[in-house]
């Protein structure tokens, strides 16, 4: 039977998890509305792209903030903060563009005050769920990271179906509705349990310790590459449907980016039910080895059927990458700490960032070939592969012994 602490603590799981969908409305809401934006405030399309850019220049901002600040004011006080900046973005969002006499001023204090919550939550949701006192944390942080799928998912879905009944025009309505999930999940971590990340009486490590075991740039590289391999192809994956199949541009985003991220939180939540019968290490060989392959599919084979199966071959091959490297790197440096998923975010960030920029200039260079662009950037589950033996024994406890019960 389950006891009270460990019931309580899966209310600390749920939130997380919640917390990642909350990440999903931050990156995934606004480029909805980018030609609303357009349309409504007569922004220059050029200009309202670099919404993107600031986005996630923020988020990798914060990710390196963190680590001088988090351990000082707690986990629990920086949770309810990022949900609160995320909440106030969205009703930014919503009010500010048309009583400021400049609206992409006011987009832009949005985008702001929502990035940086949502950077913070890249940063704490991964740590928290580690020191959840549970054994099976490859499974939950696995889970963890397919709700950001689901949320990706969830938010383009809801919103369609939204704008269908009620009109594009009641967009900033949508906003504040969806201000609610932070809103809530913000009280619920007033209330859950959050235990610490290192052990009693010891103290997590310090970015110069860090720096000073190798295995953490193995780790770095690691999670460079898996989130490049992510976004290499994610980033084409509407191109290839709507070349692919010939269809427009709404099916193409449904057949493309949909689907990849649809199978790539199918490979996280299928791990995280199952994840106690497989073996982690085994498993990321062949995630990318899988995501080599695709990649081959995509960029090698005429067929452009084929290459739209291998982008959703990739999503699959993907979804493990993330959630896997941060689990080796927890088990592989106990006493971590908040830097050490901090600086993980980081690199992931850089990886999601710096893929599609080599395919978009090995593409460039050849002739805006995207399909060599895509095949320069197997370099990264090779690199990946890479990591993943030079970890070799140098890795805590085994993947297999970290499985034992359930969450």
């Amino acid at each position: 039977m389950e006891s009270k602490d460990e019931s309580d603590y899966r209310k600390t799981i749920y939130a997380c998890f919640i917390g990642s969908v909350v990440q999903a409305i931050v990156n995934n809401f606004a480029p909805l509305l980018f030609l609303t934006f357009q349309e409504t405030y007569g922004i220059p399309l050029s200009k309202i792209t670099m919404l993107v850019t600031i986005n996630f220049g923020l988020q990798l901002g914060v990710d390196l903030a963190s680590v001088g600040f988090v351990d000082r004011i707690g986990y629990r006080a920086s949770l309810i903060m990022a949900h609160v900046f995320v909440v106030l973005g969205l009703i930014t969002l919503a009010v500010l563009p048309g009583l400021s006499a400049d609206p992409f001023l006011g987009l832009l204090a949005a985008v702001t005050l929502y990035a940086v919550g949502g950077g913070l939550l890249e940063v704490l949701v991964s740590p928290v769920v580690e020191a959840c006192p549970t054994e099976n944390k490859e499974r939950a942080m696995s889970l963890l990271h397919s709700f950001y799928c689901w949320g990706h998912v969830g938010v383009v879905l809801i919103s369609t179906v939204f704008f269908r009944l009620f009109g594009i025009g009641s967009w900033k309505l949508l906003a504040c509705l969806w201000a609610l999930a932070p809103l809530l999940n913000a009280v619920l971590f007033t209330k859950v349990p959050i235990a610490s990340l290192v052990k009693e009486g010891e103290q997590g490590l310090s970015v110069k310790e860090l720096a000073r075991q190798k295995i953490f740039w193995i780790f770095l590289l690691m999670m460079m590459c898996a989130g490049a391999s992510e976004q290499s192809v994610s980033q084409w994956a509407s191109v290839c449907a709507e070349k692919g199949l010939g269809i427009g541009k709404t099916m193409g985003d449904l057949a493309g980016p949909m689907a990849f991220a649809v199978l790539m939180g199918s490979a996280r939540a299928f791990y995280g039910k199952y994840g106690e019968k497989l073996d982690l290490d085994k498993l990321m060989k062949g995630s990318g080895v899988l995501c080599a392959v695709s990649y081959l599919c995509i960029s090698l084979v005429p067929n452009p059927i084929i290459g739209l199966i291998g982008c959703g071959v990739c999503g699959f091959s993907v979804g493990i990458m993330w959630p896997g490297t941060f689990s080796k790197a927890a088990a592989a440096i106990p006493r971590g700490g908040t830097a050490l998923f901090a600086l993980m975010a980081l690199a992931g960030d850089l990886g999601c960032s710096g893929g599609p920029t080599v395919v978009g200039v090995v593409s460039s260079l050849f002739g805006e070939n995207i399909k060599i662009g895509i095949l320069a950037a197997v370099c990264f589950p090779l690199l990946l592969l890479l990591g993943i033996a030079l970890c070799g024994r140098r890795r805590g406890p085994s993947t297999m012994e970290r499985k034992r019960g359930s969450f």
